[in-house]
């Protein structure tokens, strides 16, 4: 690493089981909007760097930040795309689907026991 430069990862999924990395070096007091552009995911990246209201969020290590936050050596930037199902509403219904007798606890009973356990 030179000494004027940091290292960072950019990541991000547009669809899923589908991940993008991006190794980068670039000047110190970079910004995360300076490592979105130095990518060049821009303009076939639906994500509007001018405006708050997007449909993609943007953290450091899982943790939300804003476009302004300036970068640290070994940062990984990650953009995360709006869920289109609730992850609980998703489960309620592959559950529904398999029934209960063959869905977790319900699978294994003893032979004899009171349903539920």
């Amino acid at each position: 690493m030179s000494k004027g430069s940091v290292h960072i990862v950019v990541v991000y999924s547009t669809q899923a089981r589908e991940v993008k990395e991006h190794l980068l070096e670039l000047p110190l007091l970079s910004t995360v909007s300076d490592a979105l552009v130095a990518c060049k995911l821009f303009p076939s990246f639906p994500i509007n760097l001018s405006s708050q209201s997007n449909e993609w969020a943007l953290g450091l290590w899982g943790r939300p930040v804003a476009i302004e936050t300036v970068l640290q050596d070994g940062d990984r930037v990650e953009l995360y795309r709006s869920l289109k199902v609730d992850p609980k509403v998703a489960r309620r219904e592959r559950f529904q689907q398999q029934g209960s007798r063959a869905a977790g606890l319900f699978a294994n009973r003893r032979k004899g026991a009171k349903p539920g356990y």
